[in-house]
């Protein structure tokens, strides 16, 4: 286990260099400048190019950009959003807001859809089945900013029963909404996955083998079934958590949440550099560090499993 995760970890490095190294190229092919303020002429213009090394060659802008990033954790300061502000305190004060909202929809879209695909393979072809379906087929298909908009109308509106803006003072209960609009996605998705695995390992042989040695269905559903069943549902979390992440972006704007989403949304509309790269950074990591940590899972889940890159001794 130790040398798939050491792997792992030098694949992600070199996987994070190749990220900045695209970023970088792509953001100096945008047409454009983070200048672009019609107020400024043209020998402010070059000033401020010049106050940002940005009058540099290409190979000496690449060479600083990877020291300041790798050596210091450095992304540099904001060119307009903050003028002169360093990009980690400006992404630090919102980072935590949309951390908290991605992981309250994760754990809500989790635990609901895991409940909601038990129902439906232990039911299956009955109305529970085909309600959990329905269910998951509009999930999926339906944007999350849909979901968004009709529940801030009816429940935040119609109803009063949640505010249907973002408030930094009463931020749990503000937040109600938006996460139950990203969690709709979630919920769909994993009640798919587990009920179509569940009804897999609820007709294998070894379930079979386990309720003629006597064991009610209660027991091997809980003991048996339900854990094999997780396995495929944890591999799509990963994917399903950085899209949360991703998917804030409208939903942010949507209820006013002060978050990262919002922040990369004003950033790429003004051309700051800068904090775009920064934040694209710290989903890729993300993304990274969730692809590792569910391939660990596989082996708590179920020992069967040996992720060591093929060595079933490992």
């Amino acid at each position: 286990m130790l040398k798939y995760i050491g792997k792992r970890l030098l694949i992600s490095v070199a996987t994070l260099w190749v990220i900045l190294t695209i970023l970088f190229l792509l953001l100096e092919l945008m047409p454009g400048s983070p200048f672009n303020d019609e107020k400024l002429n043209r020998d402010q213009k070059i000033l401020l190019d010049q106050k940002y090394g940005l009058d540099k060659p290409l190979p000496i802008r690449y060479s600083r950009y990877m020291q300041n990033i790798v050596f210091k954790g450095d992304f540099g300061d904001s060119y307009t959003i903050q003028k002169n502000y360093p990009v980690i305190e400006i992404i630090n004060k919102r980072l935590a807001v949309s951390a908290r909202l991605g992981f309250q929809a994760l754990l809500f879209g989790s635990i609901i859809g895991i409940v909601l695909g038990a129902i439906a393979a232990i039911y299956r072809n009955t109305i529970w089945d085909t309600m959990t379906t329905m269910f998951a087929v509009i999930g999926v298909s339906v944007p999350s900013y849909v979901f968004a908009l009709g529940l801030s109308y009816f429940l935040g509106y119609k109803l009063s029963w949640f505010p249907f803006t973002y408030d930094i003072y009463s931020p749990i209960e503000s937040s109600v909404l938006p996460t139950m609009a990203l969690a709709m996605f979630v919920i769909a998705t994993v009640a798919r996955f587990m009920r179509t695995e569940l009804v897999e390992v609820l007709g294998s042989d070894y379930i079979l083998l386990a309720e003629t040695k006597g064991l009610t269905t209660t027991k091997v559903i809980a003991r048996h079934s339900i854990r094999n069943a997780l396995i495929p549902v944890i591999t799509v979390l990963g994917p399903l958590t950085v899209g949360l992440m991703t998917g804030s972006l409208v939903i942010e704007r949507i209820f006013g949440i002060p978050g990262v989403g919002d922040l990369l949304v004003t950033a790429i509309s003004v051309n700051d550099f800068n904090v775009i790269i920064a934040i694209s950074f710290f989903y890729s990591i993300f993304y990274i560090f969730m692809m590792l940590i569910i391939d660990v899972l596989y082996g708590v889940i179920d020992p069967r499993i040996r992720v060591t890159g093929g060595d079933s001794n490992g």
